[in-house]
């Protein structure tokens, strides 16, 4: 498994979570997004693909949280943030949240990020046995279980997408 060993990876095999890795050709999200590409490269149900998100919490930059939401649809800002204890969430800058969790745009894993940020976790989740994240980089899908994920990273659990 060379050249996998992604923090986020290692984050998995260190806490013993059951994970599979699965690789395929990235082309930059083209126009259909990182997620939808990688299930349709992976022939994957699209709605098992969930993306990381990094948003600003009240306004305040330096207040950050991680959204996982499936890669179909799209998140809603106003639930995400009463799901993270805020009143508003927005967006972080791209090189920011770059910088914040040591991973590239396209790429950004909810797991092995520099800085644990609080995490919550579309509730659709739940309907599947494993869902799949980004693995650290791009064209690399980790496949977990929601539970895992959720122990793993104490997540909070809510609707924060829609169609």
């Amino acid at each position: 498994m060379a050249g996998k060993g992604t923090p986020g990876v290692q984050e998995l095999v260190d806490a013993g979570v059951e994970h599979r890795l699965h690789e395929y050709d990235a082309v930059a999200g083209g126009e259909v997004g990182y997620g939808v590409d990688a299930a349709q490269q992976l022939g994957l149900e699209p709605e098992r693909v969930f993306k990381t998100l990094v948003v600003d919490l009240d306004g305040d930059d330096r207040r950050m949280a991680v959204v996982i939401a499936p890669s179909t649809g799209e998140v809603d800002l106003r639930a995400a943030a009463g799901a993270l204890g805020a009143k508003k969430a927005t967006l972080a800058d791209v090189t920011r949240a770059q910088r914040t969790t040591g991973y590239v745009a396209g790429g950004i894993s909810p797991f092995g990020q520099r800085k644990r940020l609080p995490t919550v976790l579309d509730e659709t989740a739940e309907l599947f046995d494993t869902i799949f994240v980004s693995g650290g980089r791009r064209g690399l899908e980790i496949e977990v279980a929601p539970a895992d994920l959720v122990r793993l990273l104490g997540a909070a659990v809510a609707e924060v997408a829609r169609d």
